[in-house]
């Protein structure tokens, strides 16, 4: 869903460079985490639901934009997602692809709140399945078919890894609402994890964090997850957190680069130690 941060060379006592998605760099130093903040809850669909009319409008302006996602024509992509949400505003993975755009386009405020009511739409289709079952299955299967048939031609044409591999964990999410649609709403990890990585781009590690933990809490192989904590806990001289972290990781089938394995490994145990050589790199 979104890329994995990604390492250069560096030590403990060198500015890290990370890459978040999209292949932007950014110096982080002198990290200091605030306290999280949690999800903010929506209320639940109180709207008119989409006629099947403008549900099948929706649809063909939801592959629209995905089609130019696929050739990175950003800004038409977003119209056409814009008018996918405004016939259908429970189209989630329309507000899904207006977050992608954003960020493509370095606007991360607005892709944060793109994402963020992705989650309100996925929190109001849940909603849904106590009042009209059969609507909301439909919409699941409809999305599904549209993300499947995407993915299949997007591994016929070869190539573009990153966003077949996000195809795929975005399929799994609904397929795990599915499963879970007697409980409770749980938000979906993919978005989650979108949703921090925006926030990180946007500055604010502290969401960055949070977003990414609800994530692995939600879908615990989520590798990419899991090793951008590793590099929120490095930074912050969590140690055993890191590690944890990478191991995590590892266990779902991620490639954690091994510098930053090294890294953490050399890291002090004392987390003072550490404060103050992040101070004397900063002071520079």
């Amino acid at each position: 869903m979104s890329r994995p941060l990604q390492f250069r060379p560096a030590s403990l006592r060198h500015s890290y460079m990370l890459r978040v998605g999209g292949g932007h760099m950014i110096v982080w130093r002198n990290l200091v985490l605030l306290s999280l903040l949690a999800i903010p809850a929506t209320p639940g669909a109180a709207q008119t639901l989409a006629s099947a009319e403008d549900r099948r409008e929706a649809l063909i302006a939801y592959r629209t934009g995905q089609e130019w996602l696929s050739s990175e024509q950003w800004e038409k992509a977003i119209a056409a997602f814009d008018r996918a949400v405004a016939l259908d505003r429970l189209f989630t993975d329309a507000h899904y692809g207006r977050g992608q755009a954003f960020v493509a386009l370095r606007r991360y405020t607005s892709a944060i709140q793109a994402y963020g009511r992705c989650l309100e739409a996925a929190r109001d289709l849940h909603g849904l399945r106590d009042k009209d079952r059969l609507e909301a299955d439909n919409r699941l299967n409809d999305l599904l078919f549209e993300l499947r048939d995407t993915l299949r031609r997007m591994r016929a044409q070869g190539g573009r890894e990153l966003r077949a591999t996000q195809l795929e964990d975005r399929i799994r999410d609904l397929e795990r609402s599915r499963s879970a649609a007697q409980g409770p709403f749980q938000a979906p990890a993919g978005v989650l994890l979108a949703l921090g990585s925006a926030h990180f781009r946007n500055g604010d590690r502290a969401l960055a964090e949070h977003y990414w933990s609800e994530a692995v809490k939600v879908d615990g192989k989520l590798g990419e997850a899991w090793n951008n904590l590793a590099v929120v806990y490095l930074r912050g001289g969590r140690k055993k957190e890191a590690e944890d972290a990478v191991t995590n990781a590892e266990r779902a089938g991620f490639r954690v680069n091994p510098r930053l394995k090294d890294d953490i490994r050399a890291m002090k145990s004392d987390a003072r130690s550490l404060a103050r050589d992040v101070a004397a790199v900063a002071g520079r």
